[in-house]
């Protein structure tokens, strides 16, 4: 297995200001975002000056995950569109702090390209997959996506994108459904997957109540995956947000569930450099298979 720490390419539409003191400074389009940021305990770069430059600045109001309010130094829009190399999404300050968009998804993009073009209209599972980024760079590559989360407005949100990025004609399932029920049925139905993404929550609830957790269900979940693979897999990858358990262990546990196929595993953290000092601030955790050596481009 390959350790490795990811950057997104550059964006033209978002960056990384600073960060410290428990929070980042984010510029999405032409709006200045101040947010919390558990990661971030070293002291932020820039004067506070900067920061009360933000446009919309996110406050807690109950416990450290928890929902919060958005005061805002001027109105801003409901929603505002942003380019998310080359694909265009819609931008929103949602409740809990995020915006729809996770930018350092984009350092797996150019992998993910490289392997659906390697074969015609490839089938991809995405689970857990909120406000679709992936679904759609999967669809503009050439994918035929089954994208399943099971909130109802993320999946809305991720329709809206569709049609926002130009990219209504391709084939797209988007599903609201208890991730795995829907694996488990999708078992029972036979159906195969060449390419499987999964970006789950450390705790989250179906459409009808249904519990996850992470550390529970996950390597249950991705034996099941494994399951749906089709006799020539491209890719597995899961990525992982505000866990304790490290990029080793999800690489571990990747590693043992594709023993059975011969390939390449690369496990790490994915991070984003800031603008003012290229300091990387911690986002994620990481782990991918592939049936060919693997190349990111961070």
């Amino acid at each position: 297995m390959e350790l490795r720490l990811l950057t997104p390419p550059p964006w033209v539409d978002y960056e990384l200001i600073d960060s410290g003191h428990g929070a980042k400074l984010e510029r999405f389009g032409p709006y200045l975002l101040a947010r919390p940021e558990t990661q971030a305990i070293w002291t932020p770069h820039l004067p506070a000056s900067e920061w009360q430059r933000a446009d919309a600045t996110f406050r807690r109001t109950r416990g450290e995950e928890g929902s919060g309010e958005w005061y805002q130094r001027q109105p801003l829009p409901e929603r505002w569109a942003l380019n998310a190399q080359g694909v265009r999404c819609w931008v929103r300050l949602t409740p809990f702090r995020h915006t729809g968009v996770f930018p350092e998804h984009s350092a797996h993009w150019g992998w993910l390209a490289s392997q659906v073009q390697r074969r015609v209209q490839p089938r991809a599972l995405v689970l857990f997959g909120y406000t679709g980024l992936s679904s759609l760079h999967l669809a503009r590559y050439g994918a035929h996506v089954t994208h399943v989360d099971a909130s109802k407005p993320a999946v809305r949100w991720a329709q809206e994108n569709q049609v926002l990025a130009d990219l209504a004609d391709r084939p797209i399932r988007w599903l609201i459904d208890d991730v795995g029920k829907f694996v488990a049925r999708e078992l029972r139905r036979g159906n195969r997957y060449d390419l499987i993404l999964l970006d789950p929550p450390v705790f989250g609830r179906g459409p009808n109540g249904e519990i996850w957790r992470l550390h529970e269900q996950l390597p249950q979940l991705l034996a099941q995956c494994a399951r749906l693979l089709s006799q020539q897999p491209l890719g597995v990858l899961v990525c992982a947000y505000a866990t304790t358990i490290s990029a080793l262990t999800i690489g571990n546990l990747l590693a043992e569930t594709m023993a059975p196929f011969d390939g390449y595993l690369s496990a790490g953290e994915l991070a984003i450099p800031e603008r003012t000092t290229r300091r990387l601030l911690p986002t994620a955790i990481y782990a991918a298979w592939s049936d060919r050596e693997i190349a990111f481009s961070g």
